[in-house]
């Protein structure tokens, strides 16, 4: 019977790996990196191992923000399987300034955003 607990602590002390996405776009770039990370790894080490920080030196952890498939989330938030990171970049346009320039200009917007 102590074999068998001996056997069961080390099968708790091994740390499965657990696949995650990294995500980031830029207006005429969009990259999805497929990661497999250790189970207690954060966001944060996620971002650092995928690379994505030297293919596009431009991202700052210090001032992107960064969520978990839409949700906005702390860079030491720990990670799930299938987890999509995604890396936000600033807005060029305020969203309420362009409608409201829109309505003052008599434009109607159709479905899918396009103005007509």
């Amino acid at each position: 019977m102590e074999a068998e607990n001996s056997v069961s602590s080390e099968a708790a002390d091994i740390k499965a790996d657990i696949h995650i996405e990294v995500a980031y776009a830029e207006p005429d770039t969009q990259v999805i990196l497929n990661l497999t990370v250790p189970s207690d790894a954060t966001i944060e080490q996620a971002i650092k191992q995928s690379g994505i920080l030297t293919k596009f030196p431009d991202i700052d952890l210090a001032v992107n923000k960064v969520g978990v498939f839409g949700k906005l989330s702390k860079l030491d938030k720990p990670l799930r399987e299938r987890d999509r990171i995604e890396i936000y970049r600033k807005l060029i346009a305020d969203p309420k300034a362009v409608r409201k320039q829109r309505a003052a200009e008599g434009k109607k917007m159709r479905k899918g955003g396009a103005a007509q």
